[in-house]
């Protein structure tokens, strides 16, 4: 299947069936799928919390908004962290990136406000977001990206102390009853007229 067939054919997972299994396989290819996704300067501010222990992914989907049915039935649950404490990610930024990359960022950070950092910073991991959700449907999963999170609990629950969660991506497989598969409610997009401009 080539990727516009894929893409055509993922949706957003609105119930899951929370008995079947991901084969652990498929979630090793995820992990480094989630590894490899492309970042401005390749700075890498992230952390990939993949979550399949049933009790602690219970305590996430309590704090989780309108999303707690969802993630209690996923089988997978991936949050999506950046780096936060700034002098933390300094440190991973002098001992794992090569001197080209600690250069360029070391000036983009003396140069902008360090709230103006952590916007970019973050912006980086919505790349990761939309890397996982197309993996996701080539690994013949379903997904389900969630903002409705509530990250100084999902922090504290997860005991991260340099990094912020800013989302999460539940992964499985939907539900047959699930009202939002496509046969039941077809994709809806904009026409390409609408929102591509060729010149």
């Amino acid at each position: 299947m080539n990727i516009l067939d894929l893409i055509q054919k993922r949706y957003t997972a609105k119930k899951y069936n929370a008995h079947k299994a991901i084969p652990q396989e498929k979630i090793e290819d995820l992990k480094e799928i989630l590894r490899l996704t492309p970042s401005s300067i390749n700075i890498q501010p992230w952390k990939f919390t993949f979550v399949q222990n049933p009790e602690m992914k219970a305590k996430l989907a309590t704090v989780s908004m309108h999303n707690t049915e969802k993630i209690n039935q996923a089988q997978l649950l991936v949050v999506f962290s950046v780096a936060d404490d700034l002098d933390a990610f300094q440190k991973v930024v002098e001992n794992e990136l090569p001197q080209a990359r600690k250069d360029w960022y070391n000036q983009m950070k003396a140069s902008m406000p360090e709230s103006d950092l952590k916007i970019w910073l973050a912006k980086q991991v919505y790349i990761a977001l939309g890397v996982g959700l197309t993996a996701s449907v080539a690994l013949g999963l379903d997904s389900t990206a969630m903002e409705g999170i509530e990250s100084d609990k999902y922090k504290d629950i997860l005991n991260m102390a340099a990094y912020k969660p800013l989302f999460a991506m539940a992964v499985g497989y939907a539900s047959d009853d699930d009202f939002n598969r496509l046969e039941t409610t077809p994709k809806s997009r904009r026409l390409q007229e609408s929102v591509i401009e060729t010149i």
